[in-house]
């Protein structure tokens, strides 16, 4: 091993999740405030590269729970961790957002439930994760983005599509006996994004497809990554390595050099916890998937009362100060003591540890 282990206890990825998520919150500021001009690198937004190392994290820890579980096992450790959480946010939206944005439009709620999308419509359709309607009762309104809630919500589906092919994977036995065969499927992954127009015509433009390919790499660069752990470990000298490299292909190869970079992406990523400081606060909760379920829907929210018209930069801010309490709120009332019943029930007769957002 070139390297050490990585310290599953003690590094910074709850920070650097959370960092992601708000670079997802600072991207969407452009196109919900009308400005132009966003910045991008190498054929992506700031929030597309978030989003790839939100997959790419994911790809290394949720193999690890695959490897580390019995199929039966992991799904309920799966289901547990996206749901509910999910299914609150929903919620949120029909009961609390969409209300006042629909009042402030119309001036009363006269109309609301019955109104196409309606909020029951809307909790129904997108109870699989997959987002079938972002309206609801046709609000937002006067906004510079308007008949979106909650556009953050989309990459869920393809999320929990990455669990189940890791699920398939760790049940055979020659994936786990071998680092190859899930190295072979991340370049798999990245042949089919290098050529997806290829791939559209024999799918029919199936968006499905050409979504899940997009963000595939990644997820699967971090599972590549765990993999090859007991041979390379982690290492200054291959952090750096892998940091250079990404940002030299992505560069070079804009439409799919991301994607080929999926696993140092990765390798870089969690070179980078292992010696970034992270405060104990959020050592011990980890509420980035609450600020990216809440980040857009509380900046519409702000849109819907003008804020729109207060410059990226406030605007960001406001919507920041909006999300972090809903954010910490869903941790510690809905994700963590739903994560913490599962693991009691894995093994009940130990007490609960420190809970890890894998």
């Amino acid at each position: 091993m070139i390297g050490r282990p990585l310290d599953t206890r003690n590094n910074s990825l709850n920070l650097i999740r959370l960092v992601l998520a708000l670079l997802v919150l600072v991207h969407h500021s452009w196109p919900l405030t009308g400005a132009p001009h966003e910045p991008a690198f190498a054929g992506d937004t700031l929030g597309g590269w978030a989003v790839a190392g939100f997959f790419g994290i994911s790809g290394y820890l949720i193999t690890a729970s695959r490897w580390t579980h019995g199929l039966g096992d992991y799904l309920v450790h799966r289901v547990a961790r996206i749901m509910p959480a999910f299914v609150v946010c929903l919620v949120m939206m029909v009961v609390v957002f969409a209300p006042i944005g629909y009042f402030v439009a119309k001036g009363s709620l006269s109309g609301y439930f019955t109104t196409p999308t309606s909020p029951a419509d809307f909790l129904v359709s997108n109870l699989t994760l997959k987002m079938n309607h972002y309206d609801i009762a046709k609000t937002p309104l006067n906004v510079p983005y308007a008949g979106a809630w909650n556009g953050s919500l989309w990459s869920l589906y393809y999320e929990f599509l990455c669990y189940l092919i890791v699920a398939v994977l760790g049940s055979l036995v020659v994936v786990r006996r071998s680092p190859w065969p899930v190295t072979v499927m991340f370049g798999l992954s990245v042949l089919g994004q290098a050529n997806i127009d290829l791939v559209n015509r024999l799918t029919d433009s199936n968006f499905d497809v050409v979504l899940l390919l997009k963000l595939l790499p990644f997820f699967l660069g971090g599972a590549t990554v765990f993999v090859w752990r007991e041979k390379i470990g982690i290492h200054w000298s291959l952090g750096v390595g892998c940091s250079v490299a990404a940002l030299i292909i992505a560069t070079v190869f804009p439409a799919w050099g991301g994607q080929a970079s999926g696993a140092f992406i990765a390798y870089a990523t969690l070179w980078i916890s292992t010696w970034l400081p992270q405060p104990m606060i959020i050592a011990k909760n980890d509420i980035s998937y609450g600020v990216y379920i809440y980040a857009f829907a509380c900046q519409q929210l702000i849109a819907v009362f003008g804020g729109a018209a207060w410059g990226i930069l406030v605007f960001a801010l406001a919507a920041s100060a909006l999300t972090i309490p809903l954010a910490a709120a869903s941790w510690l009332f809905v994700e963590r003591p739903v994560m913490r019943k599962v693991r009691r029930k894995d093994h009940p007769a130990r007490k609960p540890a420190a809970v890890v957002a894998t």
